[in-house]
């Protein structure tokens, strides 16, 4: 077993597969993908042999999924610390191992979490997962339509917007490619926020990457129905307008208050900035 991957997840995947008709299976899925760089079970043939062919183009793609698990980890542990219990998890994905409610309940057992993906696979094995969880939801909702998303039951009648929220965009902005579409979106769910409530951030972005890479991991994803658009580090800073970033600001993932001393190669290899910002207004 991959060292990522969650023992509970290890059952066949056609015991969680949703009815005939509401996924696509035999097309690759981001979602899938990424839990198969993960090293979990939730994927299929042709998840897998995109996600490979997304190595081959950008061959440190495991080392970015896994630096964005682990941010997600310690911003969640930061918001945790910080009164924060409650969050909107936006682009959920497929549950893994290092979920958001593992950590933020494991710190606050009253913590609530409300996860929101559009994949109707992922949404299944989620429920299947959460079944017994109190304070655990996920809606089948696009988070480009936030107004969609806000007055979902999972969300509206599990999180309570007139107190500090943690909204997570971890990395779900790359397939949000037109740059005003991106800041309208974040836009609308901080303008749902009170003051205290906090934006964590990542995103895909070149740092040892090459053009020629970016420009074939881009190519990978655009034969999938979610293509992805790659931001440089001063794009990505347009989105977290609103909010006032926490030290150390928007760095790349392993840098981001890291639990050790993150290594050079750990840092050039993620290729993925984050950051984590607080609402004042």
């Amino acid at each position: 077993m991959d060292q990522h991957e969650d023992p509970r997840e290890s059952a066949p995947f056609s015991s969680f597969a949703p009815p005939p008709g509401e996924a696509r299976t035999d097309r690759p899925n981001a979602a899938r993908m990424y839990d198969y760089y993960l090293g979990g079970s939730t994927n299929f043939a042709a998840d897998r042999e995109a996600a490979e062919a997304g190595s081959a183009a950008m061959p440190h793609a495991r080392e970015y999924a896994r630096a964005n698990r682990a941010f997600l980890g310690r911003a969640v542990g930061y918001l945790s610390a910080r009164g924060i219990d409650q969050f909107l998890d936006l682009g959920s994905g497929i549950p893994t191992v290092g979920n958001v409610h593992e950590v933020a309940q494991s710190l606050d057992p009253t913590a609530r979490v409300a996860y929101v993906d559009h994949e109707p696979v992922a949404v299944a094995h989620a429920q299947r997962l959460l079944a017994e969880h109190s304070d655990v939801t996920i809606t089948l909702a696009d988070v480009r339509d936030p107004q969609a998303v806000l007055t979902a039951p999972g969300v509206a009648g599990l999180l309570d917007f007139g107190r500090p929220v943690g909204v997570l965009a971890v990395a779900v902005l790359p397939f949000v490619p037109e740059q005003r579409a991106a800041r309208e979106m974040i836009a609308a769910y901080r303008e749902a926020c009170v003051a205290g409530s906090h934006l964590v951030l990542s995103h895909i972005s070149a740092i040892s990457a090459t053009e020629r890479q970016v420009a074939d991991a881009e190519e990978v994803m655009a034969r999938t129905p979610t293509p992805v658009r790659w931001r440089p580090p001063h794009e990505i800073t347009e989105l977290m307008e609103g909010y006032e970033l926490v030290e150390p600001g928007l760095v790349p993932l392993p840098s981001w208050r890291p639990q050790n001393t993150a290594a050079h190669e750990e840092i050039e290899v993620s290729n993925a900035y984050g950051a984590v910002g607080r609402l004042t207004r």
